[in-house]
């Protein structure tokens, strides 16, 4: 019997092929059954990849870069954006290589399971579903944050009320409609970076009348490398951990795809698309974006302090690309991106839902929570996961007590180093994955996908991942502050208790490289069928259909 327990894909006998439920088991009563307990294969390539990347560019990246280049410079940023961009496509080939070979609708945790231990597919399910029991709540705070820059007057719990009715309706609707929204807003994250990015670089090349053209100004004078904590050169290196770490939560979201691979049309050909693209995406909208930021705000100037000083809570004034705007004395921006921001946090919140729900149906799934939560609706929806994981939104509700949202802000602060266990958890999954091919003689050429820079590439990303989620919490010994001790660390205890309980609960044994089940649940992809309709369906469109073809499945 093999110790990777899949019962699941085993009683489906190989046979759902990623088309409609129907046509695989026919109209009877047994067809009915598997459509009510299975999530449905709907997204489309463009939704999949669209859905990776608008997943990852939040609030961590148009306002929380801010507080990065105050603390540790332009300079400093840009490298530390570089390198965890590095780390975060190296999580995503990873990722590809073993989800288009086992696209399980248990998500990441399923291949923990496979290729180390089922103790550890378990404890790598518990960080991330605490992570998005925690972040999505706090999305819906922070869009009712937002909204503040425009009305201080109407208390924020009516705004979360709104903000969570929303995402249950848009969860509810099923997958094909989700991702079709997602898409959309996803569309707007996109096309909004993309002018503000294009708008910095204007301003740096002199492009507002009446201002000078700025280069690299602020890089010198000592500028381009900050003291964090202590000064001198043991405070520029600290000041460059604390970029990485922030680099980190900036990055953290694009894993999801990992998640949202169960209800892809063709998991073959969809994630190899979305990983590549996530590629030049990164490179523009993150590492090219953030040296826009330091090229065109002034990471000592008292606008830059003003907005780190409001956080969150300022909307759109605390971003440093409004500090920029504000600066070349433009008006009528913020309040359009205040409303793009609004946007990206119900999104965010949108998206962090579907992924709680998501992950606790993959436990379920997996046998590590109850088995009630498997049930879906004939939508495709895990209805008893969503009811339990949308509970959680009401955490939104602290924002209305100044005290409790206090107490709630040191919670959320635990989402990094739940994010770097599950990167973590990725990586050293690979690791096993491809030792296992190794030991059994099983060719990397056989892989659906065979991502480049391999194993380097997992290893290094691995390290390094590991030493900032080591060293992320240094500035709680500078002076010790338990609190934020706390909040940096809380997620490593959980993940050894979780573990260690699981081990001793269930007995399970780490698995040998010699016997993981590279052949269970590994798919024949007998969708092709579906790229031939599609390819068919392109050549019979108009030239101006085919435009928007592309444009929308860039």
């Amino acid at each position: 019997m093999s110790r990777y327990n899949d019962d699941n894909e085993k009683h489906l006998g190989g046979a759902y092929n990623g088309s409609d439920p129907e046509k695989v088991y026919g109209n009877d009563d047994h067809s009915n059954q598997m459509e009510e307990e299975e999530t449905h294969r709907s997204l489309k390539p463009r939704q999949i990849s669209m859905i990776a990347i608008g997943g990852a560019i939040g609030t961590g990246l148009v306002i929380g870069s801010g507080t990065s280049l105050a603390r540790s410079g332009p300079a400093s940023i840009f490298i530390a954006y570089a390198v965890m961009g590095a780390v975060c496509f190296s999580v995503m080939m990873a990722l590809g290589e073993m989800s288009t070979k086992y696209p399980s609708k248990k998500g990441f945790a399923g291949h923990a399971t496979r290729c180390v231990d089922p103790a550890f597919g378990f404890a790598t399910a518990l960080v991330y579903l605490c992570k998005y029991l925690i972040i999505s709540p706090n999305q819906i705070v922070a869009g009712a944050l937002v909204i503040r820059f425009w009305n201080t007057s109407i208390n924020s719990g009516v705004w979360c009320a709104i903000f969570i009715v929303f995402v249950i309706a848009v969860n509810c609707l099923g997958i094909k409609w989700f991702g079709e929204i997602e898409f959309w807003l996803s569309a707007v994250k996109i096309v909004t970076l993309t002018g503000l990015i294009l708008l910095g670089l204007i301003i740096d090349l002199g492009g507002v009348p009446g201002q000078q053209r700025l280069g690299f100004a602020y890089w010198m004078d000592g500028r381009a490398f900050k003291a964090y904590k202590v000064a001198g050169d043991l405070g520029k290196f600290l000041a460059f951990v604390n970029a990485l770490v922030l680099a980190l939560f900036a990055y953290m979201g694009t894993e999801l795809i990992g998640v949202t691979v169960g209800e892809a049309k063709n998991p073959r050909k969809t994630v190899p698309a979305a990983i590549k693209k996530t590629f030049f995406r990164i490179l523009f909208f993150y590492i090219f974006g953030i040296l826009i930021i330091g090229m065109v705000v002034d990471s000592n100037g008292a606008l830059l302090a003003a907005a780190v000083a409001r956080g969150t809570a300022g909307g759109a004034s605390a971003s440093p690309f409004v500090v920029a705007i504000q600066a070349a004395g433009i008006t009528v921006l913020p309040q359009i991106i205040n409303a793009c921001i609004l946007l990206f946090t119900i999104s965010a919140a949108n998206s962090d839902q579907y992924i709680a729900t998501r992950t606790l149906y993959g436990m379920a799934k997996d046998g590590n929570a109850p088995r009630i939560f498997t049930k879906c609706s004939r939508r495709g929806v895990p209805i008893y996961a969503f009811a339990f994981t949308g509970c959680f939104m009401g955490l939104a509700f602290l924002c209305v007590s100044t005290d409790a949202y206090t107490i709630f802000s040191y919670f959320v602060s635990t989402t990094t180093i739940f994010g770097s266990l599950t990167w973590i958890s990725i990586l050293a999954s690979h690791v096993g994955f491809m030792r296992g091919m190794k030991a059994q003689g099983i060719s990397r050429d056989t892989l659906p996908y065979k991502a480049p820079f391999q194993p380097y590439a997992t290893y290094l990303a691995l390290g390094l991942t590991c030493l900032i989620s080591f060293f992320k919490g240094f500035d709680a010994f500078m002076p010790f502050d338990y609190k934020v001790f706390i909040t940096h660390y809380i997620g490593i205890p959980v993940y050894i208790i979780g573990y260690a309980t699981y081990k001793i609960a269930r007995k399970t044994s780490y698995i040998p490289v010699g016997e993981i089940d590279f052949s269970t649940g590994s798919r024949e992809f007998a969708d092709v069928h579906d790229d031939e309709e599609e390819d068919y369906q392109y050549k019979s469109m108009s030239f101006g259909q085919k435009v928007l073809y592309k444009i929308k499945n860039w």
